[in-house]
């Protein structure tokens, strides 16, 4: 079969096709975000929304491919993934960066820290904030933003009305030595478990309670097996928002910036539905009557504080006496009581 002869005109116009196919079809950036809850969290919801700003303000240049409720990494792996580039993004409670070795994150688990929402924001949004970032600069982290789930309220199968209630108790934490001092303190036996084995383990008698904001409580339908919920407010989950290090500072420096701006946003959205979806959950927990509900005294409130207050002295050489003193520095600026 005989090739046509190409005039120097068509050969131009072959090779200037040839040169910008490549161009027009490169491969989108990916991001792979890992995360151990449901996409109908605060925080999947805030993952969703960061997906849709990225790509749609890099027109398709950054692909952000979401993983939910534990399907790729699991609690105790997900980090050291990010850290071997097996995966790029992660939203991990600041309690997953005391086994890392940074153990200043743990003064986030501490009881009563913050006595509201207006100081843990100027927290993570100031100069503490930013210097916890700064330490997982080392470790191949880069910080992008804090998100958060809210406070916590306690659950199990037996009333908790006061600190003395508490003992005897297998509680479900996550790996923090604040929170395995936490609950000695109150005499109850702290359980290291993974979010996604929590279920379980309440429906099994493997623990007898746990920890966490309403709205982990309903979207895992942990209410549909613990009989008691207290509204202790004692403590708060929170997550960073981190990426690889090397992948991040890898990428163009536009399209960095327009990574940034999206995160805002998603941050901002995330702290609005966290604050709506705790309060329908503790609603919804109300309504479906299988969890008595139960709202402690001023002086109950006081009798908690004052049971767990050691704690914050028992954990200063290890998370940092001076970070402590900063936390209630902005709780005592805030018009707030220090919890010490």
């Amino acid at each position: 079969m005989r090739i046509p002869f190409l005039g120097p005109l068509a050969c131009a116009l072959a090779l200037a096709t040839a040169l910008a196919t490549p161009a027009a079809a490169q491969a989108p950036i990916v991001i792979k975000f890992s995360h151990v809850t449901t996409t109908d969290t605060p925080k999947g919801q805030g993952a969703e929304r960061f997906k849709q700003l990225a790509e749609a303000r890099t027109n398709g240049a950054v692909k952000v491919e979401i993983y939910p409720n534990s399907t790729l990494y699991k609690d105790k792996e997900e980090v050291e993934m990010l850290q071997l580039g097996a995966v790029q993004m992660l939203a991990p409670s600041t309690s997953k960066f005391g086994p890392l070795g940074v153990k200043e994150y743990e003064a986030f688990d501490l009881p009563y820290i913050f006595p509201n929402e207006q100081v843990l924001r100027r927290v993570q949004d100031g100069p503490i904030g930013q210097g916890l970032f700064n330490k997982l600069e080392s470790k191949g982290i880069t910080g992008l933003g804090y998100w958060d789930n809210g406070f916590k309220i306690l659950t199990s199968n037996k009333p908790m009305h006061a600190p003395e209630d508490m003992r005897g108790l297998k509680f479900r934490i996550q790996s923090s030595k604040v929170l395995e001092a936490q609950f000695k303190q109150l005499g109850a036996l702290p359980q290291v478990l993974a979010f996604s084995e929590l279920y379980q383990a309440l429906q099994t008698g493997v623990v007898d309670g746990q920890e966490n904001p309403p709205s982990n409580v309903t979207t895992q339908k942990l209410n549909e097996v613990q009989k008691h919920a207290t509204l202790t407010h004692h403590g708060y989950v929170g997550y960073a928002v981190i990426v690889n290090k090397g992948f991040w500072d890898g990428l163009p420096a536009g399209i960095r910036t327009t990574l940034e701006g999206a995160m805002t946003e998603a941050t901002a959205y995330e702290h609005e539905i966290a604050d709506k979806q705790n309060a329908q959950a503790l609603a919804d927990i109300r309504a479906t009557g299988k969890t008595a509900v139960y709202t402690p005294t001023e002086a109950e409130n006081a009798a908690w504080r004052k049971a767990l207050a050691p704690v914050q002295r028992e954990m200063a050489s290890r998370v940092g006496k001076d970070l402590i003193a900063a936390l209630n520095k902005e709780a005592g600026a805030a018009g707030a009581a220090p919890n010490n």
